[in-house]
């Protein structure tokens, strides 16, 4: 029991092993402009602002989404299907 209870509290410590830091120069920068974003170092300057048609806009396009009513339950067999090329 001593020996299970060890072995389970140096697991973490196998997780380590992997190293640290993205693995292809495409996350590399993704991993920086999430950094810039985070510790907002790339703010622009000029603030962007919306005009009141604009607003009236994208409220009336998130109002629309609770126009449909969500079925209590969902219909497993109501699927489509798949086609597997031979």
């Amino acid at each position: 029991m001593k020996l299970q209870t060890l072995g389970l509290l140096l697991f973490p410590i196998t997780a380590l092993a992997i190293d640290a830091g993205p693995s292809s120069p495409q996350q590399q920068e993704t991993e920086g402009w999430l950094v810039l974003q985070s510790r907002n170092q790339a703010a622009s300057k000029t603030p962007q602002t919306q005009s009141a048609a604009e607003r009236e806009a994208a409220m009336q396009r998130w109002l629309k989404k609770y126009q449909y009513e969500i079925p209590d339950l969902y219909d497993p067999d109501a699927g489509g299907e798949i086609k597997v090329n031979e």
